[in-house]
């Protein structure tokens, strides 16, 4: 039974979106179930197109899959006369053309498998091979990495992407990003007063809100690639802040450290040196609570977490940084 006669009885079927039916060969070999060692050689050998020699083959009984065949199993068996259904393996996962490619990349991360059945209405109507496989898994990972660069997918390789169509895939993003800037000179504006009575203050804005950019966009880059691999989940937000929180005590312990002596190296006074050694600590810890529990509150209501890319959360960091820095100035300094 040769894929051409599985293909002619499936129903045909228009799959639409970023789905697996963009990914699945239709080129896979198919024997009979019935078939003796010796008929599915022959059945393998008269299907093959070239010198690409796949290492699994599906066992179907009519076009619904009964099991996956090892290739290197059915060339070493001798010939008993005994069925391949009996040298097969039973499968035990399998997809279907619309499925999301997002949803399977994890599952197949994990299961490590090289070859996987395409199943439409119990119908076998393609497979995923090893090349699919890879594709489907660089790509998820491409597009994980240009949401988080706070751009849409590219539907092309990048070198046959317009210019036209690179604006259309940032401008939105980056206008979204200016206007949540906007309510950082808000905050700056609201602050006015404090920054005239001690204008030093200005001069270490850029290495705060900066250091708790950075500082988030180092937690949000490791949490959302260790959900798309289905190691941390929302029952795991817990012990996610937890870890954070106290690797980022540590951080922020340095931090502090080193904002006391850049502040020294530069001459400021003890208590703006004071109020700038707390805020690094203030804000990397904010930072780390901001950065863990967002991607997995958004996970939890369907967005997916990949959206959150590190330049929104260094933009939520920054006004909400200012608000802490000022305030711990307020303090110190004795202002209203």
């Amino acid at each position: 039974m040769s894929q051409q006669l599985l293909t002619a009885v499936a129903p045909a079927t228009a799959f639409d979106g970023d789905t697996l039916s963009h990914y699945m060969s239709e080129k896979f070999i198919a024997l009979a179930d019935h078939f003796c060692v010796h008929e599915a050689r022959e059945s393998f050998l008269s299907q093959l197109e070239n010198d690409d020699i796949p290492g699994h083959v599906f066992v179907v009984a009519g076009n619904k899959l009964r099991g996956i065949l090892s290739v290197r199993k059915l060339l070493q068996e001798a010939d008993t006369g005994q069925p391949i259904c009996a040298l097969m393996d039973s499968c035990t996962f399998h997809v279907k053309p619309d499925d999301e490619r997002q949803q399977v990349a994890a599952q197949l991360a994990d299961r490590q498998l090289s070859v996987v059945p395409v199943i439409d209405k119990g119908i076998l109507v393609g497979g995923l091979m090893e090349k699919e496989i890879d594709r489907l898994l660089a790509d998820d990972v491409t597009e994980d990495v240009q949401r988080q660069g706070a751009t849409l997918p590219l539907e092309q390789p990048y070198l046959e992407t317009s210019p036209l169509a690179l604006w259309k895939k940032r401008s939105v993003w980056l206008l979204l990003l200016f206007v949540a800037e906007a309510y950082t000179s808000s905050v700056i504006q609201h602050f006015e007063e404090a920054l005239e009575s001690a204008i030093a203050l200005a001069f270490f804005i850029p290495l705060l809100i900066g250091t708790g950019g950075n500082s988030g966009t180092q937690i949000t880059s490791t949490l959302v690639r260790a959900m798309a691999l289905g190691e941390v989940r929302l029952r795991d937000m817990g012990r996610v802040i937890r870890k954070e929180v106290t690797t980022s005590l540590l951080i922020a312990i340095t931090l502090g450290a080193a904002g006391c002596f850049r502040a020294w190296m530069m001459g400021i006074g003890p208590e703006i040196t004071i109020i700038v050694s707390l805020t690094l600590v203030c804000i990397t810890l904010w930072s780390a609570v901001v950065s863990s529990v967002i991607p997995m509150v958004l996970k939890r209501v369907g967005i997916d977490p990949a959206v959150v890319s590190a330049p929104f959360i260094a933009t939520l960091i920054d006004g909400t940084g200012l608000i802490i820095y000022f305030k711990i100035a307020q303090t110190f300094l004795g202002l209203g």
